[in-house]
């Protein structure tokens, strides 16, 4: 203790510095002990499947169709607060959302969610573990209409159409992305910031653009 107050001596903090730390400090924590607390009571009476040391800072939207499954794993982190994200402002909370029986939203361990939709309608969305999502992207597995006649696409689902999506391990996908149906992203690989993702990625590549296209492999020894 003595010897951080020296080193904050001479790097001479002063008592603004100090407020301004602990004013984040306080944020943080308070934000994840009441999101964490509000989630476990919400997966609870939804039976939403929780894995152990899961948290989440700030509201995490949940709605499970019945019959549906949402499984999310172990050590997973949801953050919905703008004073707990990194990198950006968050537009909204993280959203987990089914629509049919057959449904299934499913996190492995440890995957990191910044504002993220993702929204099973009738099919199964699976992410790796570790796998990181940066703020504000939406994953889906449908069109949710028709897209032709126009004139029935109002009235018409296309259940038909729905599509899984899965995510690897590792892969790292950047702010603003989305993610449509029918994808498969490989391990590792990473998804450039405001990407529409809408065919398969192999695994170690670096993806980016509308639509997202394979840049270059990874340099794995970066």
């Amino acid at each position: 203790m003595l010897e951080k107050l020296h080193k904050a001596i001479e790097r001479r903090i002063g008592w603004q510095d100090v407020i301004a730390y602990f004013a984040i400090i306080l944020q943080r924590n308070w934000s994840c002990l009441r999101g964490t607390l509000a989630l476990r009571c919400k997966a609870f009476l939804f039976g939403v499947q929780l894995g152990r040391g899961t948290s989440a800072c700030g509201p995490v939207i949940l709605g499970r169709w019945p019959g549906s499954r949402i499984e999310l794993g172990p050590e997973c982190s949801l953050i919905s607060s703008s004073r707990r994200c990194t990198a950006a402002t968050l537009f909204a909370p993280v959203r987990f959302r089914t629509f049919a029986p057959s449904a299934r939203i499913r996190l492995d361990r440890g995957v990191q969610l910044n504002g993220t939709a993702i929204t099973a309608r009738s099919k199964t969305i699976s992410i790796g573990h570790d796998t990181m999502i940066a703020p504000n992207c939406v994953i889906t597995d449908s069109d949710f209409h028709a897209l032709w006649p126009a004139e029935t696409r109002h009235i018409e689902p296309a259940f038909e159409r729905d599509a899984d999506v899965t995510i690897g391990s590792h892969v790292w996908i950047g702010m603003n992305s989305i993610i449509l149906k029918g994808v498969t992203i490989g391990d590792g690989a990473i998804i450039g910031a405001g990407s529409v993702v809408v065919g398969d990625i192999p695994a170690g590549c670096v993806a980016a653009g509308v639509p997202a296209k394979v840049i270059r492999q990874q340099d794995t020894n970066l």
